[in-house]
């Protein structure tokens, strides 16, 4: 089973902290790298375009928002989801979150199973990388024509 690469922003050090030893545990993440700030985490997704497959994102942040990430991200592949994880899921954060291009929307309170159900559901999704897939399909042409 391929891992799920997750690179978390979070600038409360203890939700990072619980957040990182609860995925790994629970959903089988492998947790990347983490940020505290819209800059910090836009240009980590940015500059690592191929290398991760979910961001966990926080709404507000110690500097920028969890929106400016979206927006940052829009060009990201079909397997790239960004989560927000808030204490502010109103209907209003979840519709502007979803017009930006969150995959979906958790409410840090009341939302965390369906966070960790989510996860566990994308980890499941995961498949190798293609040149991966080439290599061990061509691997296995080879031994049928053998």
């Amino acid at each position: 089973m391929q891992p799920l690469i997750t690179y978390l922003v979070e600038d409360n050090k203890t939700i990072l902290t619980n957040l990182m030893e609860t995925l790994s545990e629970i959903a089988h993440l492998e947790i990347a790298a983490h940020s505290a700030t819209q800059s910090e985490a836009s240009q980590w997704l940015t500059q690592h375009h191929a290398n991760w497959h979910l961001a966990i994102v926080d709404l507000f942040l110690r500097q920028g928002t969890g929106l400016g990430i979206l927006a940052a991200c829009r060009d990201r592949e079909p397997h790239q989801k960004i989560v927000i994880l808030t204490n502010y899921a109103t209907p209003e954060i979840r519709l502007r979150s979803a017009a930006l291009g969150a995959d979906a929307v958790f409410d840090k309170s009341t939302e965390l199973d369906g966070l960790m159900d989510y996860c566990i559901e994308q980890a499941s999704n995961v498949r190798p990388e293609p040149v991966q897939e080439a290599q061990r399909e061509a691997g296995l042409c080879k031994r049928l024509l053998s």
